[in-house]
């Protein structure tokens, strides 16, 4: 879990005049880190904050869930923990959150060289199908109760999962190519 919050994490990109909200960034940070070799923390920073802005010393805030993120969706313990508003705001709210995090996702995803992963075949293929659907979430305001939260758990879960799963499954897009023979004598 990250050590900020994400009202912490909104202030700051706030500050820093960020063109997307939390769960976006979060999204997008995840989901280049699923597809492309090497990304750091000032290739995120470049997608998420005004040019201006990403030449000067990025805020701790942002530097820790880069590492949080990176470190967790590498790690075997299934870690990933989605940048979403905390649960005592409205669900509706949160709901909204969750779909602009899978459309960060998908906006990091589609950074990659991979044309098309809604044709990928199997579980990847599955999930961007699903997390598609999900950017569209909404609530309506009598399903704001208890079945509505167990339902919005269910999805986050879902995403949690389905992300890291994308991350597992992309590892071979993201391994270095060998190195060339050319040249090389025998």
């Amino acid at each position: 879990m990250s050590q900020w919050s994400y009202a912490e994490i909104q202030r700051t990109l706030e500050g820093a005049h960020c063109l997307t909200g939390p769960a976006e960034a979060h999204g997008t940070l995840a989901g280049s880190l699923c597809t492309t070799v090497g990304y750091r923390l000032e290739d995120w920073l470049g997608e998420i904050l005004p040019e201006a802005r990403v030449s000067l010393m990025p805020p701790r805030e942002l530097s820790d869930l880069f590492g949080e993120t990176a470190g967790s969706l590498a790690g075997s313990e299934m870690a990933l923990e989605l940048m979403l508003p905390e649960d005592d705001r409205p669900l509706g709210e949160r709901a909204e959150a969750l779909g602009a995090w899978c459309q960060g996702f998908l906006y990091g995803l589609g950074s990659s060289p991979i044309s098309d992963f809604e044709r990928l075949p199997g579980p990847v293929g599955e999930v961007v199908r699903d997390l598609v659907q999900i950017t569209q979430v909404g609530v309506e305001p009598d399903e704001a109760d208890e079945a509505g939260e167990s339902a919005y758990a269910e999805l986050v879960e879902f995403v949690r999962v389905g992300a890291q799963l994308v991350f597992e499954e992309l590892t071979p897009y993201r391994e270095p190519p060998p190195p060339s023979c050319a040249g090389v004598l025998h």
